[in-house]
C-alpha cells in the first residue's frame, strides 16, 4: 500500500509541475519605473506595477490617465509607458547562448519609447513592434510610438 502512496503523491507533483506556467521560473525584465498608476495584467489578475516587480512573456502593461511605467527586458531593451497606455509582451525569447531570439510587442494604445538592446544588435530580424495599424521591425534604435482611438 505505501508503493502507492508514493506513486500517487509522485503522479500529484509532477502534474502539480507540468501545470504551473513556464513565465513562473523566468521573467523577461523587470519594472524599473513607476509613477502614477501602472498595473501588470497576467492569467493570475491584475497587480500594481512597482520597481522591482518581474514582467513575463504574454504580460500586459497599462497605465492609467496619471501613469507611467519603465520596464528593462533581459536584454536591456528598454520601454516606457507613458499615460493612458497598454502593451503586451506577446513574445519573449532571449537565450543567445541556445539560439533562442524573438521579441513581439503589441502597442494597443496610447504612447510609447523603445531602446532596443542586445537582441537587436544579435539578431534584429527577431524583433517585432506592432501597432494596430503597423508592424515595425527594429534594426537597433529607438523608436517613439503613438497608437490613437
Amino acid at each position: 500500500m505505501s508503493g502507492l502512496l508514493r506513486f500517487v503523491a509522485s503522479l500529484a507533483i509532477v502534474l502539480v509541475a507540468a501545470a504551473t506556467p513556464v513565465y513562473a521560473q523566468e521573467p523577461a525584465g523587470h519594472v524599473k519605473t513607476v509613477s502614477g498608476t501602472a498595473m501588470i495584467v497576467r492569467a493570475s489578475g491584475t497587480t500594481p506595477a512597482k520597481p522591482g516587480e518581474p514582467v513575463f512573456a504574454t504580460d500586459t502593461l497599462r497605465t492609467a490617465a496619471d501613469g507611467a511605467v519603465g520596464v528593462t527586458l533581459k536584454d536591456d531593451t528598454r520601454v516606457s509607458l507613458g499615460p493612458n497606455s497598454e502593451m503586451k509582451v506577446d513574445r519573449y525569447v532571449y537565450t543567445p547562448g541556445e539560439g533562442g531570439l524573438g521579441m513581439v510587442l503589441k502597442f494597443v494604445r496610447g504612447v510609447a519609447v523603445y531602446v532596443s538592446g542586445r537582441m537587436a544588435k544579435l539578431s534584429p530580424d527577431s524583433i517585432r513592434l506592432e501597432t494596430p495599424s503597423a508592424i515595425v521591425g527594429v534594426r537597433g534604435t529607438t523608436v517613439a510610438i503613438k497608437v490613437g482611438d
